[in-house]
C-alpha cells in the first residue's frame, strides 16, 4: 500500500498521433503538473516515430508525437493512472482499438523501482525497454536513467538502435530540474536529429 505521505518518483511517457501533437503533449504536460500532489522534476524535448501496431511498424498511419516526464508525487500508482486517464479523456481519447492511432496516450513507465502487476497496471512498462520512442526521449530527460530490473536506460536504447527523430521544439517542462540534465550536451530549447518510430506512449 502506498503510503500517503511519501513521495515517489515516475516516469510518465506521452504520445500522440492525431490532431496538433505538438500542442497536444504540451498541454498534456501541464495538465500533469495541475495534478494535486504531482511536482516537476525533468522532462525531454518531443520526438517523432513511426506508428507501432500490434503488426508491427506501420509507416502507412500518422506519425507520432513523443516525450517523457519525470514528476514526484505523494500519490499512488493507481491514483495516478486515474489522474492520467482522465487527462487522456479530456483530450479526446477513445479506447477501442488497442495499439490504435490516439489522440494523447499516457503511460506511466516505472515509479520508483516498484514491481506491480494488476488489472490495470504493470510496473515497469512491460515494453518500455523495447520502445525507442520511450527511451530516447527518458535519456534526454535523464542521462543517467535506470529502468527498473533492466539496467541503464542509455545502454538499453545503444542496444536496441534510436530511430526517433528529434523535434526542434523546447522540453515538455520549463521547470525542469538541472541536476538531472546538466549532463545533457543541448540547451533547453536546442535541438539536434537522430534517426523515427513509435505506437503511442509506451503502449
Amino acid at each position: 500500500m502506498h503510503d500517503e505521505h511519501s513521495v515517489s518518483r515516475a516516469v510518465i511517457a506521452l504520445g500522440a498521433n492525431l490532431g496538433d501533437r505538438g500542442t497536444t503533449l504540451r498541454d498534456a504536460a501541464t495538465a500533469i503538473l495541475g495534478i494535486e500532489g504531482v511536482r516537476a522534476v525533468a522532462s525531454s524535448h518531443e520526438v517523432e516515430s513511426i506508428a507501432v501496431t500490434l503488426d508491427g511498424p506501420d509507416d502507412t498511419k500518422p506519425r507520432y508525437r513523443n516525450g517523457v516526464v519525470i514528476v514526484d508525487t505523494d500519490l499512488g500508482p493507481s491514483a495516478l493512472l486515474d489522474a492520467l486517464h482522465r487527462i487522456e479523456d479530456d483530450h479526446g481519447r477513445v479506447r477501442i482499438e488497442r495499439w490504435g492511432d490516439r489522440t494523447l496516450d499516457l503511460d506511466i513507465v516505472a515509479v520508483d523501482d516498484l514491481s506491480i502487476d494488476t488489472a490495470d497496471l504493470e510496473l515497469p512498462h512491460p515494453r518500455a525497454g523495447e520502445r525507442a520512442f520511450v527511451l530516447a526521449p527518458w535519456v534526454d530527460a535523464d542521462p543517467d536513467a535506470v529502468l527498473p530490473g533492466a539496467g541503464s536506460v542509455r545502454a538499453l536504447l545503444d542496444q536496441l538502435g534510436d530511430d526517433t527523430v528529434r523535434v526542434d521544439e523546447p522540453r515538455l517542462f520549463s521547470e525542469a530540474a538541472p541536476s538531472l540534465q546538466a549532463d545533457s550536451a543541448d540547451s533547453a530549447d536546442g535541438a539536434d536529429s537522430r534517426g523515427g518510430a513509435t505506437g503511442g506512449a509506451a503502449s
